[in-house]
């Protein structure tokens, strides 16, 4: 039996045609033809059954055949904010992996120990929608691009909220533990520093705005894998 593809198609509900990109690897690489089957998904929540009516070398043009709307798998809106590594290869290592476990929402930190000041969102987005496929989440993470760790902390964040460091002398608590316990909302917020730890200025300036301090165990982890670790605690908590 044929593997049915998954393709990403945010316009779905105003266009027949899947996206360049899109096309590009459905008709060149996987050759699809006329009377083929393929899944889309708008990335907010809905699949579609959908068969191939059109393949030329840069179009493909398809017929919805089922619409199947999808149910979240966790609860609430769990937000990662993190300040990303010099290297960008380990940044995108953690966004594709945090993608396929399940996060609603990553931003990207501009901390006083940051030694990365720029990301090219058009790059990440694009692991993001290889890891959504790969994984075949129905909503597509939100990426927002690079902000001041300040002005970030200074804005209405709903729900729970944590900076996670490693200063023994601030009082911390395990985050999953944190998670665990009952809450009027779901919304989890969790901050993340660079290599380096954020500053200890910036820790407590984050307690002053309510973020609540916590330690991810008894590792001292590379950001990418506290990130993660992050994330994997999260999904645990909130999973249903």
């Amino acid at each position: 039996m044929k593997e049915v593809r998954y393709f990403y198609t945010p316009d779905v509900a105003v266009s027949n045609e899947l996206p360049e990109e899109e096309a590009g690897h459905a008709v060149r690489v996987l050759r699809l033809q006329p009377g083929d089957q393929m899944m889309l998904m708008d990335g907010v929540g809905n699949f579609y059954e959908a068969e191939v009516m059109l393949a030329s070398q840069k179009h493909c043009q398809y017929r919805v055949v089922r619409t199947l709307p999808q149910q979240p798998t966790w609860k609430g809106h769990l937000h990662l904010a993190i300040a990303p590594t010099k290297m960008m290869e380990r940044m995108e290592w953690l966004i594709e992996k945090a993608v396929e476990i399940g996060v609603d929402e990553i931003s990207f930190l501009d901390c006083q120990f940051s030694e990365r000041k720029v990301v090219k969102l058009p790059r990440v987005e694009k692991i993001a929608v290889s890891a959504m496929k790969q994984s075949r989440k129905a909503w597509m993470t939100q990426l927002n691009d690079m902000e001041s760790f300040k002005a970030f902390i200074a804005q209405e964040h709903t729900g729970r909220k944590y900076i996670a460091h490693c200063y023994d002398e601030i009082a911390r608590t395990y985050l999953y533990d944190e998670l665990r316990q009952p809450s009027d909302s779901d919304d989890v917020l969790v901050l993340i520093g660079p290599e380096g730890d954020f500053s200890v200025d910036e820790v407590h300036m984050a307690i002053n705005q309510g973020f609540v301090s916590v330690h991810l165990g008894e590792s001292r982890l590379r950001t990418e894998t506290a990130g993660l670790s992050a994330v994997m605690m999260m999904q645990l908590a909130k999973n249903k």
